[in-house]
């Protein structure tokens, strides 16, 4: 992975059968685990958790979510980069080392895939966690247009 965020656009094929969402430019070369993760409301907001050294990818394969990213600086964090991800449309958000993100799921039953970089034990000397509010509460919400 590089050091800036991407996005890694996928797409779905429908044909009578249904429906394949597919992602087929994924590098998981550079990944050792992943997890599964679902909140149990839409109001809980888990953020903000970042690496120095640990590279993490994010995939929303049920629902949808927003997810914040901001590089991390010194013990503050810096410009957020917001994104809505969707199963609908199957985006895989790459997050390099040195950022901090979390998420809040926008619809019930919302599940979101992360890839790691890491072992379990390499990412517990690696742990850096910020207030979700840091930059804000208002980042976290829905933007009616």
């Amino acid at each position: 992975m590089g050091n800036l965020l991407e996005i890694l656009q996928g797409g779905v094929a429908t044909d009578d059968r249904g429906a394949l969402s597919y992602l087929n430019v994924v590098p998981l070369a550079n990944f050792v685990r992943m997890y599964l993760v679902e909140n149990f409301t839409t109001d809980t907001v888990r953020a903000f958790h970042g690496h120095k050294i640990e590279e993490k990818a994010a995939l929303v394969v049920a629902g949808s979510a927003i997810i914040v990213v901001a590089k991390m600086e010194l013990d503050i964090l810096g410009s957020p980069e917001r994104y809505v991800l969707s199963a609908r449309n199957p985006r895989l958000l790459r997050i390099p080392a040195g950022y901090a993100n979390g998420f809040r799921a926008l619809e019930p039953g919302t599940k979101i895939l992360f890839f790691s970089s890491t072992t379990i034990e390499q990412a517990k000397t690696d742990d850096y966690r910020y207030p979700y509010d840091q930059l804000g509460k208002e980042i976290w919400g829905v933007e009616n247009r």
